[in-house]
């Protein structure tokens, strides 16, 4: 009678609180197409694009590149479709002259716009600033008065409300002024990108990059090489630009960005935008699954490197990142690191996943039903008893996770095959994918496909304490069994305080409207 009246009660509070929601299409892919309308609507607007390349400073140190690299960046955007007005050698009246138009330009053409700066900047009270070629600086206040404020800049192209922004920086340089002005940190600050925006820099926030002894600086030199690469997703061409750049540099300059882009965008897009069939996507993920799982144990960089190449934004490519970083690290790699300060008013900050797993670190859990707040099982305590090259093992076999966390084997008893629920790095914004497949306790079998995303940076409380933590979302689908289903995830990190989630929901919808519905919430912890 008891477990009858709590069926009906929760039913009704599905229908009430999420009747509204609960259509489901089950239509495999079905995101991928309206990605694609979207990107077919952004690939019809008009492009402009604002070059600017500093390089014969009058009161600082001369630069060899910035001219060569702001010329073959304009010439590359030219032939990608962009309206291009370059400037070089520009003193501070231009360049706010020029920043001005261009921004009013995105504004009443509603375009896609790109900015690229190439030259000195510096950051002050966790500003950036680019400094023109005129710039007379002589003390700290003079920043302000004598060079062009990034943050001002991302305003203006905020409201210009614009559907698609690039802002490119290559200007993470030692301090241009020497002992003579004192910069208390170096490189650029971070700062998150505005709404529609991919922000990037040629090195990470707080470390600067050499000017390069080629003809291009090593930034540019591959970004403009990767631009021209047909049909790769804007996010990819950076993501193939920093893996080049930090392997050219055994690890001492790696780009950066930070991307809100809710679309994708190509410099040079496919002749035609279609949604792929389903037994197609499944031939490609099978491919794409044979090479990680001969490559991902792999102890030399090249295996690796070269998926990552194939693949930028793959299903595994998260996992292939960690093992890099591995092996990397173990042949002498010395990677610098984002310098994230908590302080910055600008940034939500950058935070590695914590890999660090000991043998005794304990961790408990209560699970909910997220709808009615009665509890769905008993309390359950997670025991870290064994630990190998490739997997954190729990309570002597139930369950098991890789080292990012990820699970292999739950205690429900089901098994997944590899996936990629929780990324390498933490930054609000980034997006992934991953894909695998389900198997129950009877055998039964079916395939996840899901699209993830770090939506926000916020404070949640739960039994185990009150944490700052990335929340992650996750939607996609399961089919294969009989089923069809939708999953909505909500997963709570608080990378370097807690090695696992803080709390995640989990949400399953099928055709005839929310089938289940629970929250798991950590009420203790322990770390060795």
């Amino acid at each position: 009678m008891a477990g009858r009246h709590y069926d009906s009660s929760r039913r009704r509070v599905l229908k009430a609180g999420l009747g509204a929601t609960a259509l489901f299409l089950p239509v495999p892919y079905a995101w991928v197409w309206a990605q694609s309308e979207g990107t077919m609507k952004l690939l019809r607007l008009p492009k402009f694009a604002l070059v600017i390349g500093n390089s014969k400073y009058k009161n600082a140190p001369g630069l060899n590149n910035p001219g060569n690299d702001a010329k073959a960046m304009a010439e590359t955007l030219r032939q990608s479709g962009f309206d291009v007005t370059a400037q070089l050698d520009a003193g501070q009246d231009d360049m706010a002259a020029a920043i001005r138009t261009y921004v009013q330009t995105l504004a009443s053409k509603k375009a896609i716009g790109l900015f690229y700066f190439a030259g000195h900047g510096v950051q002050l009270a966790w500003r950036n600033y680019l400094i023109p070629v005129d710039a007379a600086v002589r003390r700290p206040d003079d920043i302000q008065k004598s060079c062009i404020d990034l943050v001002a800049l991302m305003d203006g192209i905020n409201k210009a409300a614009n559907p698609l922004n690039v802002v490119i920086l290559d200007a993470c340089r030692d301090n241009p002024f020497g002992g003579e002005v004192r910069i208390e940190n170096r490189g650029l600050s971070q700062m998150d990108a505005s709404h529609s925006t991919l922000l990037a820099y040629a090195t990470a926030p707080g470390n600067v990059a050499s000017d390069g002894e080629g003809a291009n600086g090593l930034y540019t030199e591959n970004l403009v090489r990767e631009m021209q690469v047909p049909e790769a997703r804007i996010e990819d061409v950076f993501k193939r630009v920093r893996l080049n750049v930090r392997r050219r540099s055994n690890g001492q300059q790696i780009p950066w960005e930070s991307t809100s882009l809710e679309e994708d965008f190509y410099f040079i897009p496919p002749k035609e935008l279609k949604r792929i069939s389903d037994a197609e996507a499944q031939r490609l993920f099978v491919q794409e699954l044979a090479l990680w799982e001969k490559i991902k144990n792999a102890k030399e960089p090249e295996p690796l490197v070269n998926y990552l190449q194939r693949y930028p934004g793959g299903k595994f490519a998260e996992l292939a990142q960690l093992q890099l970083d591995r092996v990397l690290a173990a042949q002498g790699e010395k990677k610098i690191e984002v310098v994230a300060d908590t302080k910055n008013p600008y940034s939500k900050g950058t935070v590695r996943a914590d890999t660090a797993f000991r043998i005794g670190d304990t961790y408990s859990w209560r699970t909910l039903d997220s709808l009615t707040g009665l509890e769905l099982r008993k309390p359950f305590t997670m025991v870290v008893t064994q630990i190998s090259d490739t997997e954190v093992i729990y309570n002597d076999g139930r369950p098991v996770k890789d080292l990012l966390g990820n699970r292999l084997k739950p205690a429900t008893g089901t098994v997944w095959t590899p996936n990629q629920m929780v990324p390498v790095e933490f930054i609000v914004g980034k997006r992934w994918n991953t894909q695998f497949s389900y198997t129950t306790r009877s055998g039964h079998s079916s395939d996840v496909d899901l699209s993830l995303r770090i939506t926000d940076r916020e404070t949640i409380a739960v039994p185990a304490g009150t944490f700052d933590a990335f929340r992650v979302d996750a939607n996609g689908w399961r089919r294969g069994s009989g089923i069809s289903e939708s999953w909505n995830l909500k997963s709570w990190y608080a990378p370097g305080v807690v090695r696992c989630e803080v709390a995640y929901e989990w949400l399953w919808r099928s055709r005839l409207g929310i089938t289940n519905a629970q929250r798991s919430e950590l009420t203790a912890f322990k770390q060795t």
